[in-house]
């Protein structure tokens, strides 16, 4: 409602970026800053979680209040014990930050302190990090996600691989950095890899390989009154199978034309839209470089 959109918080808990890669996920700490200034401009105060001393955003000057402790659902607790902000954001700490949400969520500390969560709301971001439900609700708009199975054993993963076909690559669900991914192209290599990255995460996914074809993306942000804009697209100098934190990605991209350019970027507000998601968000998609065939990554 209208209301709910314009009620503002006088104290907001920000989850930092925690540890980072030298030469990766610094966009955590850089877009976080972002947000303390923002919110600060707003004469809104800041308490900031991060246990990294190296980062920006733990600077002199930003945070009103910076906690240097693990961003942990136990600690993070803690905080809002004796912080008592009204409102929390979730989407600026990278994939750490929004595992240690959805987890205070479900088990009820964002309720029991009346806590809100601004920006994308917690459905949203479990739609979108849940590869099943997220395949699920690409389909309901006409798109499509690369064909693949999400499992949660070894014999699991090879039956997968068997009706999608060899190659395959697999990925752990909810993992840092491209954890425990890869390409396989028989049942031994598959079983290596399956057994690696369910060591890290509860859910692998087993896709159809798409090595080879153009890997793209796109940076959209909405706000809460469903404006949506592109801020820019990129494409990755290395094709699909390389890491994107490996990997060097030119901005705009330089290969697409520009029906293909306009293409994913109709594709891309759809999709947003249709999450219901609130602020800036990354979608990614691999293209096949031969014809307009694509698919959504994530």
């Amino acid at each position: 409602t209208e209301s709910e959109v314009i009620s503002r918080p006088k104290k907001v808990l920000i989850l930092g970026s925690g540890g980072l890669s030298i030469g990766q996920a610094g966009e955590f700490d850089y877009s976080g800053s972002q947000a303390i200034k923002a919110l600060k401009e707003e004469k809104i105060q800041t308490v900031l979680i991060n246990p990294n001393i190296a980062t920006v955003q733990t600077s002199k000057g930003m945070a009103d209040k910076v906690y240097f402790l693990p961003i942990t659902p136990e600690y993070v607790e803690q905080v809002i014990k004796s912080e008592r902000p009204d409102g929390v954001l979730l989407t600026f700490g990278g994939q750490t930050a929004l595992n240690c949400g959805v987890e205070l969520h479900k088990s009820g500390i964002f309720t029991k302190y009346r806590v809100k969560i601004l920006g994308t709301p917690i459905t949203s971001i479990i739609d979108t990090e849940d590869r099943k439900i997220f395949s699920d609700h690409v389909s309901q708009i006409g798109e499509r996600v690369a064909p693949s199975a999400a499992v949660y054993s070894i014999q699991e993963a090879l039956e997968a691989a068997e009706k999608l076909g060899y190659p395959v690559m697999a990925r752990a669900a909810f993992s840092l950095g491209g954890l425990g991914s890869g390409f396989a192209n028989n049942e031994e290599e598959l079983k290596a890899l399956a057994q690696q990255a369910l060591a890290h995460s509860s859910q692998l996914i087993i896709d159809k390989s798409l090595k080879g074809w153009k890997e793209v993306e796109y940076e959209v942000v909405r706000d809460a009154y469903d404006n949506c804009i592109t801020v820019c697209n990129m494409e990755n100098v290395d094709p699909l199978g390389i890491h994107t934190g490996e990997s060097i990605v030119v901005a705009p991209s330089q290969t697409l034309s520009n029906r293909e350019y306009n293409m994913l970027r109709t594709t891309a507000i759809k999709v947003i839209r249709h999450f219901g998601i609130v602020g800036e968000c990354n979608i990614q998609y691999a293209l096949n470089p031969f014809s307009e065939e694509y698919y959504i990554i994530e």
